[in-house]
């Protein structure tokens, strides 16, 4: 095959709203595709698209060239998780075809941010992208807000932070206390930027928990009891910050001797976190007789952080006279942060020479292997 005419479903719309799944392959499987999914959303602009690709694979054809089209569907998570899943497509058919370049079809700005995908793995000869012309009424301001606020994917960023901010300002004013109001949007409208910047790894996250549970791998159950005493640290560093934040204030203790108390009550708890949702893909590369030792370094840098975390903020408690105890001099403080980077030095050195030895036997092992195969 001399040219492939490649359309791109980023969203797939095609499999959430016709049912369909890609790759599709050819002229006929594509036209019926199109037809699934006009019906399905008459508004729909990757039907465009494809018809779109059908007439410039028409054309190729009627001059002679040998050319096919192929129509590529992501998913409704679009970023990390649609990318791999349009990229794993690609690679597919260009190991069933012969393929000399492509012919990029797009409907935007959104679909043309996999160019350096298709670029990575063949050469695009041209990129034809296809534009709906609109009547006079259709392209006003007011239809084009109204449609885009019709939009999961614009209104879901749009609406949901001012829905959840009238909702927490309505709670606060029903229970006489305005004043909360302020802090409660700030924390909801935080957390959800938190997690539309975070959306992808959130995805992946949560999918492979999912397999986990259902391969019964035990990553699933560490995480989980990793994701538990992650919980009550938090919770336990807040209740003792608030203890002195309702005592004296803020202003009185300052904000880094307390951000230095709430460090120094949960820094061993997050350090078990940690371990504890390491130790799961251990033992499930362990089971499935994988390579262990990139995931033993973690766990001794983890130990390591975590005993210069908690000397560098038992020493600032100690000199702090407003948090500081009687029975936590200076001096004393001076010393558990001089022990905790000995300590920390010599776990990960320790960590760091456990990897290398199992990478070296593992490596061994292998070659032996290879030997007995031969």
């Amino acid at each position: 095959m001399q040219t492939l005419i490649l359309c791109v479903d980023r969203d797939n719309d095609l499999g959430e709203k016709a049912h369909i799944r890609g790759p599709l392959i050819g002229r006929e499987a594509n036209i019926e595709a199109a037809v699934k999914l006009g019906t399905a959303d008459p508004e729909d602009s990757d039907t465009n698209t494809i018809f779109g690709g059908i007439r410039v694979l028409d054309d190729l054809l009627a001059k002679g060239i040998d050319a096919e089209i192929v129509t590529l569907a992501g998913d409704k998570n679009i970023g990390i998780i649609s990318d791999q899943k349009i990229a794993n497509q690609l690679d597919l058919i260009l190991k069933k075809f012969n393929i000399e370049s492509v012919i990029f079809i797009s409907d935007g700005a959104e679909d043309e941010t996999l160019l350096p995908i298709v670029q990575s793995r063949i050469k695009i000869d041209s990129v034809k992208r296809i534009v709906v012309m609109q009547s006079a009424n259709l392209e006003s301001t007011y239809y084009i807000i109204k449609h885009a606020f019709n939009d999961p994917k614009i209104s879901q960023t749009f609406f949901v932070p001012l829905g959840l901010a009238s909702l927490i300002y309505a709670f606060f004013l029903l229970i006489d206390y305005p004043q909360g109001a302020i802090i409660g949007i700030l924390a909801a409208v935080g957390l959800y930027m938190l997690y539309r910047g975070f959306g992808d790894s959130i995805s992946i996250f949560w999918e492979h928990m999912k397999d986990s549970f259902y391969s019964g791998r035990m990553t699933f159950v560490t995480y989980a009891i990793a994701g538990i005493v992650f919980l009550l640290a938090t919770i336990i560093g807040l209740i003792n910050v608030w203890g002195f934040y309702t005592s004296d204030g803020i202003w009185y203790y300052g904000i880094v001797p307390l951000a230095t108390v709430f460090i120094n009550s949960t820094v061993w708890l997050y350090t078990v976190a940690i371990l504890l949702a390491n130790l799961g893909k251990i033992i499930d590369c362990r089971k499935s007789g994988r390579s262990v030792f990139r995931y033993i370094i973690p766990a001794f840098f983890a130990i390591s952080m975590g005993l210069l975390f908690w000397g560098a903020s038992t020493y600032l408690i100690s000199i702090n006279p407003v948090i500081g105890s009687d029975s936590l001099d200076p001096v004393a403080g001076v010393q558990y942060f001089v022990y905790s980077i000995v300590a920390a030095i010599i776990v990960a050195l320790m960590g760091i020479k456990i990897s290398t030895n199992i990478k070296i036997e593992e490596k061994q092992g292998l070659v032996r292997s290879n030997d007995a195969d031969n």
